[in-house]
């Protein structure tokens, strides 16, 4: 895929997005082609050095940028030459939604396997044994904690769960 059709994918811009923030999008949204000087990049994009140089390391920690270095004969100063690598975008996406699902499966599981209580008046969630700690007496208020049903969260996490393993080809 192109580095134009996955930046026009608005789950790629999201992806992005959540990796280098809103300051460092413009580095993100703009890889240009072949090598670059991240000084050159903050001049074209109008941007602060730290903000440009932040991006791109974000960037070469998630396999999507890589660079070689340059050492001046005359001053010994480096130049760092930055290529990025969008065409790996897919597979870290891909592992990305793995994480994902490994974490609602183990929350799943944390929500089923134990018993709540809510304060009526501060809207504070307590495990059984905190619960019972406190004499179920909320903490904060003093408030008479009431059993609390986690079924619509578990149902949720249940159909996004199924959601993703079709998505990734996942059996139960």
């Amino acid at each position: 895929m192109a580095f134009e059709e996955l930046l026009n994918d608005p789950v790629i811009q999201k992806y992005l997005h959540e990796l280098v923030g809103p300051t460092g999008m413009p580095v993100a949204a703009a890889p240009p082609d072949g090598e670059v000087t991240d000084e050159e990049l903050a001049e074209d994009l109008g941007l602060e050095l730290n903000d440009v140089r932040r991006a791109l390391f974000i960037l070469y920690e998630n396999d999507l940028a890589s660079y070689r270095r340059l050492r001046d004969e005359d001053s010994g100063w480096l130049t760092y030459l930055w290529t990025f690598h969008y065409e790996n975008v897919p597979e870290q996406l891909e592992e990305e939604m793995y994480r994902l699902l490994d974490a609602l499966e183990d929350r799943r599981e944390y929500e089923t396997d134990h018993e709540f209580y809510l304060c009526p008046e501060e809207s504070i969630r307590f495990e059984f044994e905190e619960a019972i700690e406190f004499g179920f007496e909320c903490p904060q208020c003093g408030a008479e904690l009431e059993p609390m049903s986690n079924d619509v969260l578990v149902e949720a996490m249940d159909d996004r769960i199924d959601k993703l393993r079709a998505e990734l080809n996942v059996e139960a």
